[in-house]
């Protein structure tokens, strides 16, 4: 697979940018709620590496890519 500047621009870091900031505003709400059981792991954060999932966030999507799948699935890890 060749990853050109394009594709970088264009698919990878917005989804990226995008997963982060869903997971991010799930345990901001879940802290401004009353539940603080995200803020204290540290999963209320705009750092992408802390919602990267080895298997959901690149294995598995990975492996779809590689396949020729006729879809893409992937996901984060859930904030508590």
């Amino acid at each position: 697979m060749n990853v050109t500047p394009y594709d970088l621009s264009v698919w990878i870091l917005p989804l990226v940018f995008a997963i982060t900031f869903h997971e991010a505003a799930h345990g901001f709400v879940a802290h401004r709620l009353g539940d603080d059981t995200a803020h204290k792991l540290g999963r209320v954060s705009f750092n992408p590496i802390r919602h990267i999932d080895p298997f959901g966030t690149l294995i598995m999507p990975a492996i779809l890519l590689m396949s020729h799948a006729p879809f893409l699935f992937g996901y984060a890890k859930p904030v508590p």
